[in-house]
């Protein structure tokens, strides 16, 4: 059998399954009955902590705000590295969430057996893989199959499992309708991608800019942190991400022609977020708007809107939301002459070399 060997092949195929890979991983879900179980098995009376990585730290930002906004419950992210070097941070008592597409990561294989020897708590992992050391250590798993990758980025394990997340929290917030929700969310968003492919990539090909900014508040500050990464992986450009109205109190120093600024706009913080994106245009910047719904005011300050319409609660357009910055760093890398399948440094699994982890690399 030949092997494609063109550049990035892989990366835009999973970019561009992602509608498809939610509704096959909700089906496998309503099936499998995890979600259902984990719902009504773990406590509702604790502080949910969702711990990942790279990647999957930015999904568990995501996740603790879907959390507290849809069930009204404490929760919140951390970093896996920070439970093993600062374990009095974790809070106790606790629900802890593991996230790994490979279930391998070292960090997280770790933080997970420190959970295990030092706390009561019940376990909840999710990962893309079977047979993995992370459920080992688990006492509910979620597996997502279909939404695992070859590419080393994430890109639709980022959004499935983000979206399993958000299915429980819905589950526990009574939310019945929660699988009907993902179906529209795919249904919508397959509709949207040939248009994000045509701004994304026009936009890459215009070639003005050096630096990147992402900025969001609530649940899309995750998105903006998810954003950021996109684009440094593929394309080893220069980005960083901020809440949005803290862009003002000094980053908004380095806006410039040179520099885009994406913001992903909630409707919650529309108004206040919208003025800090007039003034990043009246600075001189180039300025995407990733919206749900596009206003004259928003069009006339942005140089590219792209509008979701999405009939979905908001929470749950983050999935969406995150693909054209994929996109961004995918035709970016491109662009500047790297293979996005193949990013400099990177391998698809963090596996350290002296921890339980054995191995080594940089992934997920």
């Amino acid at each position: 059998m030949s092997v494609d060997t063109r550049v990035g092949v892989h990366t835009i195929g999973e970019i561009l399954s992602q509608p498809d890979t939610w509704a096959r991983c909700c089906t496998l879900l309503e099936n499998s009955g995890e979600l259902s179980q984990a719902s009504t098995a773990l406590p509702g009376n604790v502080e949910w902590v969702f711990v990942g990585c790279g990647s999957s730290f930015f999904l568990a930002e995501i996740a603790a705000a879907t959390w507290s906004m849809e069930t009204g419950e404490r929760a919140r992210a951390l970093p896996a590295s920070e439970i093993l070097l600062f374990p009095s941070l974790f809070p106790q008592p606790s629900q802890p969430v593991l996230i790994s597409r490979s279930g391998e990561t070292s960090e997280v294989v770790e933080a997970a057996a420190w959970f295990r020897q030092n706390h009561s708590s019940q376990i909840l992992g999710i990962t893309c893989a079977q047979a993995t050391r992370l459920e080992k250590f688990c006492d509910y798993i979620i597996r997502l199959s279909p939404a695992d990758e070859r590419s080393t980025v994430m890109s639709r394990s980022f959004t499935s499992m983000l979206l399993a997340l958000q299915c429980l929290a819905a589950k526990r917030a009574g939310r019945v309708n929660v699988e009907r929700v993902v179906h529209a969310l795919r249904a919508e968003t397959e509709k949207l991608l040939p248009s994000m492919q045509t701004t994304i990539d026009s936009l890459v090909r215009a070639g003005n800019s050096e630096d990147y900014v992402f900025l969001g508040q609530g649940p899309f500050f995750g998105v903006a942190q998810e954003a950021m990464l996109k684009v440094k992986e593929m394309s080893c450009s220069y980005a960083q991400s901020f809440h949005t109205l803290e862009f003002r109190h000094g980053p908004k120093a380095i806006v410039s022609p040179r520099t885009l600024v994406t913001f992903f706009l909630s409707e919650k913080g529309m108004e206040q977020e919208l003025a800090v994106l007039e003034e990043v245009k009246s600075l001189g910047g180039q300025v995407l708007a990733i919206t749900n719904l596009a206003s004259s005011r928003m069009a006339g300050a942005a140089d590219q809107v792209i509008s979701l319409e999405l009939d979905v609660p908001e929470p749950f357009r983050a999935a969406a939301a995150v693909i054209p910055a994929q996109l961004l760093g995918y035709y970016t890398g491109l662009r500047k002459g790297f293979d996005p399948d193949h990013p400099r440094h990177l391998t698809r699994v963090v596996m350290l070399q002296g921890t339980d982890g054995g191995g080594a690399g940089s992934g997920s």
